[in-house]
């Protein structure tokens, strides 16, 4: 039997006396888009740091096509296909907009898998239009608004050529229509549209999102963190009418 895709097992991250993730377990296949909800606090960021390597783990594994991830370094686990996008966004401020794909672009898996391009400009250039961008590719970094921003991070992120693409908070601070296209972008990226052509298949994704109805429209199942515990694991309307989940963010007694 083929090992999952990626495997999460009994994964925890202690700060001092404070579990923030504890004893977490599922695991993904290639083809899902897998949605990671929760309260303020829940523990999801912490996660997706934990699976891209920036945190070390107190406790557990996490494997990535049968390969165990837990202990290397963040630039490894990207070019073995893991990508990631933040929160926090830290472009190169001073630098164009495309000059910071093109650092994307530049990774050992990106070259290795850019033959389809003949130069880093012109696949750093299609990342930027599949982000929507590619007219303001020659402006700094420093000029963009927040969805803008959020553009950016998605570009720089698919030009490594993810296999599983991990996004906090991709709609966080963006209007419903800056939101709806962002959504539309991700839907056609799993589909394998990217770069100006179609792909056999995209990335699998897990996306953080505080934004539940847009959500909704684009996962295919959705795991729930409360207090770092895994308190729900099924497909979107199943968790959004589970009662611990309303409790957790409604308070007791939910509705």
């Amino acid at each position: 039997m083929a090992a999952p895709f990626l495997e999460v097992n009994a994964l925890s991250k202690d700060f001092g006396g404070l579990r923030a993730v504890n004893a977490v377990q599922f695991h993904m296949e290639r083809k899902e888009i897998l949605g990671l909800i929760g309260p303020n606090g829940a523990g999801k960021t912490t996660l997706l740091r934990l699976i891209n390597g920036i945190l070390k783990p107190s406790e557990g594994t996490v494997r990535f096509k049968g390969k165990e991830i837990v202990g290397l370094k963040t630039w490894t686990i990207v070019n073995m296909g893991i990508a990631s996008t933040f929160q926090n966004m830290r472009p190169f401020r001073r630098l164009p907009i495309i000059a910071n794909v093109m650092v994307s672009c530049l990774s050992p898996r990106a070259m290795k898998r850019g033959e389809w391009v003949k130069r880093v400009e012109a696949k750093a250039m299609d990342a930027l239009e599949f982000a929507g961008i590619s007219d303001m590719s020659l402006e700094r970094a420093s000029t963009l608004s927040q969805g803008d921003l959020k553009r950016l991070e998605v570009a720089r992120a698919i030009a490594t050529e993810p296999e599983l693409l991990l996004l906090d908070e991709p709609f966080g601070g963006l209007s419903p229509s800056e939101t709806e296209l962002m959504a539309k972008s991700i839907k056609l990226l799993h589909k394998g549209g990217r770069f100006g052509r179609l792909h056999s298949e995209g990335p699998a994704l897990i996306i953080v999102e505080h934004k539940l109805q847009q959500l909704m429209k684009i996962v295919d199942r959705i795991i729930v963190l409360n207090f770092g515990t895994l308190i729900a694991d099924g497909a979107p309307l199943e968790v959004v009418n589970n009662p611990q989940v309303v409790e957790a963010y409604l308070g007791e007694g939910g509705i």
